[in-house]
């Protein structure tokens, strides 16, 4: 077999001992006899076999001249040292060893015939490049410093995974360049430092088989077993979230196991409570306590003697039992621990704890179940990893307060950081009661004395467009299947068809006369129940099959409906909805910086939201009233220019919707809670109730003595109570009349009354539109409309 066969590179590669045989050269004129003797004696087997100086690619001389490579190669492979040295000489990029130490023989046959040889983190897909990168240093003497570190990780007797570091000596290699390699030039190596993933521009000036290696490297490996093992100690605790893995604890026992050398070895661990003087279990899958063994937690002083306690948490040392079952003779069954490794049968255990200036966190449990191969000097193996455990630890415990938020998120939805500070202590409760096995319990959270902010973007007539998109689709779909009825009429005169088709008709002429709530679902359930049946059996006609295709092919998969024109007016909800949030979003971050409150919004049809204000949010003796007035200027300055944006925005809908603004004011200060069933803020009390019922029904009321709703398209809407109220906002009015947000027609208008609620009015005044954010005019909503459609 060839070495290049199935090997693309730009080396063309040959075994040879060139290089070497010119240090013999050197050698045989020195003054040394020996030396110069076997010199020539090396010179003289090589000059009979002129392959092994010019190179050959031909695996097999490996083999035809095994005996001699060996002689070339014994001052290089010195048999006093073959049993104790790892070493190969072996050809790079190929991964072919041959001339190797006894002892590498050895570790490879223990490792089993079927046992496969791989350099571990060695990148085949950039093999190409970095062939090319040595070419640069050896040939053009630019140094690119690519070296990384080459690990065999190899199996023993025992099955424990064993890691060897390869260091390669490269003196005795030739790279030569070929009459089709093209000269590197300054411009070259700077254009590729910038491009080592783009392996065409690499080939371009390294084609392959351009260059010609000759030669070999050694192979110098050293087990590194320990180091390796503490490296992956330390990789297996970066990360988050490693008590939800499953295959964490897998791990975490395999590099213990190579570190210790201990195939049955496994680890526990125990979270030690200072306040409460107990050992805690870890929760996560696959997590174990040997100390604490069924127990969910135990007293400190319960779970050790006295000598056992005072050096792990007051001594912060570890300590091991060689021999349980001696162990438990001597203390006379009285050391508790160790009469819990007794019963879970382990042999020999080490206990540690893992502990920084602070204090003891926890404990960390090494055990097997053969005695003595955990002792008081292999536990010295654990000052190597404890300060990556201790690390891992902590940041265990700096992400608790992550787990808080979390919680928070869980039980109480997203939380504004206005409010959230009085929420921390109810989370930390939780956790605590949650770890502890106990019922978690949110308590009631409530703020008083504040006063509340409401306002919304409406999409005007919704229901309507909704149902007009629901009309229009069922009716395309109700024309499809009278089609195919009226076609399988053709080919099979049946009564049953000329029934179906019947009934399309009524259905139809109810869609255009007499739409009710329950139409489409009775629709649905006729297109399910009746008609799909009889398209798959008339699915079997041919000359009907191409439009039943087409009429399935126009139903959406996911609703199993004809789904156009209301799938144009949900993604318009969404849009809208997803456009006035964010607008909405951004300018809140300007209102809290202004003076901190709570604030949340809702999508329905249109955006609503809530905002409330007051020293009990704040937590802070700073509030005073002239906060309150400027966030509700904020806020009808804020409604205008969602208003402008929306209009501004409306050609890029597939449905053209109008929307409608509301402020609700309410001047009196109301108490909220947070309602735990509801994820959200609601008012306290009787009186307060009177607010949210408002609030829910306000923008369906009309106008007193008429049908019209209050809220009107091209306008915004302010609902109030109290004269005062009115007063102010018309200050706010006339403001923003200045700036060109409102037109000057301004109404007072009285309310029809709601249920439970009398005596409120509104102020109804015009928003000015631009057509664009450039645009310098200002319109009234028909103006705009006019100068859209011009």
């Amino acid at each position: 077999m060839d070495i290049n066969e199935n090997f693309e590179s730009p080396f063309k590669l040959k075994i040879g001992f060139n290089k070497l045989l010119k240090h013999y050269e050197e050698l045989s004129k020195g003054g040394d006899e020996f030396i110069s003797a076997k010199a020539n004696l090396v010179l003289k087997i090589a000059s009979e076999y002129p392959e092994l100086r010019e190179g050959f690619s031909d695996v097999s001389i490996l083999k035809e001249r095994e005996k001699e490579i060996h002689a070339i190669l014994q001052d290089s492979f010195s048999p006093i040292l073959t049993k104790n040295e790892i070493k190969t000489a072996s050809v790079p990029f190929r991964d072919l060893n041959f001339n190797c130490s006894e002892r590498f023989k050895n570790i490879i046959r223990i490792a089993g015939d079927d046992f496969q040889l791989n350099i571990k983190n060695m990148p085949e897909d950039d093999g190409y490049i970095i062939a090319c990168t040595v070419i640069l240093s050896f040939c053009y003497g630019y140094n690119i410093n690519l070296n990384r570190p080459f690990y065999y990780e190899i199996p023993d007797a025992n099955g424990i995974m064993r890691f060897y570091k390869i260091l390669y000596n490269a003196d005795f290699c030739e790279i030569i360049p070929n009459k089709n390699a093209p000269k590197i030039t300054q411009k070259d190596y700077n254009e590729l430092l910038d491009n080592f993933e783009n392996v065409d521009l690499w080939k371009k000036k390294f084609p392959p088989h351009s260059y010609t290696f000759n030669g070999f490297v050694v192979s110098n490996i050293f087990d590194v077993t320990d180091d390796q093992s503490i490296s992956n100690i330390k990789s297996n605790l970066i990360g988050e979230d490693k008590r939800k893995d499953e295959n964490f604890m897998d791990g975490f026992h395999e590099v213990f196991r190579s570190l210790f050398g201990i195939n049955d070895l496994r680890v526990g661990f125990s979270i030690y409570n200072e306040e409460d003087g107990t050992f805690e279990r870890v929760y996560g899958v696959g997590m174990n306590s040997f100390l604490l063994g069924d127990l969910e937690k135990a007293d400190c002083r319960d779970s050790l003697c006295c000598w056992s306690y005072d050096r792990l948490l007051k001594e912060h040392k570890f300590f091991s039992i060689s021999d349980v079952d001696s162990a438990l003779k001597e203390s006379k069954e009285q050391a508790p621990h160790i009469t819990n490794l007794h019963k879970q049968g382990i042999k020999s255990a080490i206990f540690a704890p893992i502990a920084n200036d602070d204090g003891v966190m926890g404990v960390i449990e090494i055990v097997s179940n053969k005695m003595q191969v955990l002792n008081s000097i292999n536990a010295n193996k654990l000052v190597d990893v404890m300060p990556f455990i201790v690390s891992a630890v902590e940041r265990s415990k700096n992400e608790e307060e992550n787990l808080i938020e979390a919680i928070i998120q869980k039980e109480c939805t997203s939380i504004h950081p206005s409010v959230k500070w009085r929420f921390e202590k109810e989370a930390r409760k939780y956790i605590k009661a949650e770890f502890n096995g106990e019922k978690a319990v949110f308590k009631k959270i409530d703020f008083e004395n504040i006063y509340p902010l409401y306002g919304q973007i409406d999409i005007k007539g919704s229901s309507e467009a909704r149902n007009k998109a629901t009309q229009l689709d069922l009716t395309l779909q109700l024309k499809a299947v009278k089609s195919i009825f009226e076609k399988a009429s053709e080919v099979e005169v049946l009564p049953i068809y000329e029934q179906y088709i019947y009934q399309i008709k009524n259905y139809l002429k109810d869609l255009k006369t007499n739409f009710q709530v329950d139409s489409e679902q009775h629709i649905a359930e006729f297109f399910k129940q009746d008609i799909e049946p009889v398209l798959k059996h008339l699915y079997s006609t041919d000359s009907l099959r191409p439009h039943i295709d087409s009429y399935f092919s126009s139903i959406d998969d996911k609703v199993n409906i004809l789904y156009n024109h209301r799938k144009q007016y949900d993604d318009t909800i969404v849009m809208i909805n997803k456009e006035m949030a964010s607008l909405l979003d951004k300018k809140q971050l300007e209102a809290q910086a202004m003076y901190p409150h709570y604030f949340e919004r809702f999508k329905t049809d249109g955006v609503e939201h809530n905002m409330y204000i007051g020293e009990s949010i704040t937590k802070e003796e700073s509030f005073n009233p002239i906060y309150l007035y400027n966030l509700r200027l904020w806020q009808l300055q804020v409604m205008c220019e969602m208003e402008n944006a929306y209009y501004q925005m409306q050609h890029n809908f597939p449905v053209a919707l109008d929307v409608a603004s509301m402020v609700l004011v309410f001047n009196q200060p109301l108490s909220i809670s947070f309602r735990m069933d509801e994820k959200q803020f609601d008012v306290d009390g009787t009186y307060n109730a009177r607010y949210e019922i408002v609030k829910k029904r306000v923008d369906k009321a009309y106008i007193k003595g008429t049908k019209k709703r209050i809220t009107e398209k091209g306008k915004i809407t302010i609902v109030y109570s109290q004269k005062q109220d009115e007063r102010e906002y018309l200050r706010y009015i006339k403001f923003l009349q200045s700036k060109h947000y409102l037109d000057t027609d301004v109404e007072i208008l009285e309310l029809q009354d709601l249920q439970a609620v009398t005596g409120l009015k509104a102020l109804r005044v015009s928003v000015l539109y631009h057509k664009n954010e450039k645009d310098k005019a200002f319109y009234t909503y028909d103006d705009l409309m006019k100068e859209i459609k011009a």
